[in-house]
């Protein structure tokens, strides 16, 4: 029988959102790993690494090319970096077992040895993860990678991405039902990012998304949501759980942006930096 649709708004994610105890120590909310940027595209790597750092995970750990680890320190001094002796993912990152989620393919590129690098770290990895941008494009180019997607991830492909993924579509009905059996068929979220975000869980249920508007239609945007879905990944929320309230989270984020600077005015760095209020909203 199909699944009726869901509908995510505020209260969904006040309910869904834990409380922090009064004796939480960082150790408590998970250690997240971005594997993004390459070099000349370490601002994907930034604006990953602050959203992860708004998700309220306890330590952010950015992998990214050695020459390009500076833009990190100088922007995110909260987080960490593990570096990369090219310049671009070329090698798995140091002490795997530290972390809790790892979130890959911001500003990654497509270079044959980062083509390489990324189906080891899906072998190597057998946790929830947040695949993006490049990382999608790579799976899609080599499709024998989407079985080692492993289960309980999110993919947050755009329109472009998703039809690399699973051909083109003529109605929306049928873009969302190839979305629906890509999340079956890889046991995983998808989040098809758009006007109203469909967020399909890993049995096909979809839930549509109720905050965000155009002004979020700018470079950078999906980098932040990256971050942020990666830091609840990490923090230990379940993975629909974690799709669902990262994109409100990051619509809401995007909805304060707008009521400041405009739609026209806005980008992607003040979606960042308006997280702290979006989760303020439903604390």
């Amino acid at each position: 029988m199909e699944k009726k649709a869901l509908i995510t708004e505020m209260e969904d994610v006040r309910r869904m959102l834990r409380p922090r105890r009064e004796d939480a120590h960082k150790g408590d909310f998970g250690h997240a790993l971005l594997v993004c940027g390459s070099r000349g595209m370490a601002g994907a790597a930034v604006l990953a690494a602050m959203g992860a750092l708004r998700s309220g995970c306890g330590l952010v750990t950015v992998h990214l090319p050695e020459s390009e680890r500076t833009v990190i320190h100088c922007t995110c001094p909260s987080a960490m970096v593990d570096c990369d002796p090219q310049g671009h993912f070329s090698a798995l990152p140091s002490n795997m077992e530290r972390y809790t989620a790892v979130g890959c393919g911001c500003g990654l590129g497509r270079h044959p040895e980062t083509e390489a690098a990324l189906r080891s770290l899906l072998l190597a990895w057998q946790r929830p993860m947040v695949l993006d941008a490049d990382a999608l494009n790579i799976i899609a180019a080599g499709p024998d990678l989407l079985g080692l997607v492993p289960e309980g991830s999110i993919l947050t492909p755009h329109l472009g991405e998703l039809r690399r993924l699973v051909g083109e579509w003529a109605t929306v009905g049928e873009r969302l039902a190839k979305a629906a059996d890509l999340a079956v068929r890889t046991r995983s979220c998808v989040v098809v990012k758009g006007p109203h975000s469909a967020v399909i869980s890993p049995d096909g249920q979809a839930a549509f998304n109720t905050t965000g508007n155009p002004g979020m239609a700018t470079g950078g945007s999906g980098d932040v949501l990256t971050g942020l879905l990666t830091g609840l990944l990490a923090s230990g929320y379940g993975t629909f759980e974690a799709a669902r309230m990262g994109v409100w989270l990051h619509g809401r984020a995007g909805d304060i942006a707008a009521s400041r600077y405009g739609q026209n005015g806005m980008n992607s760095r003040d979606i960042a930096d308006c997280l702290g209020e979006a989760f303020l909203a439903v604390e």
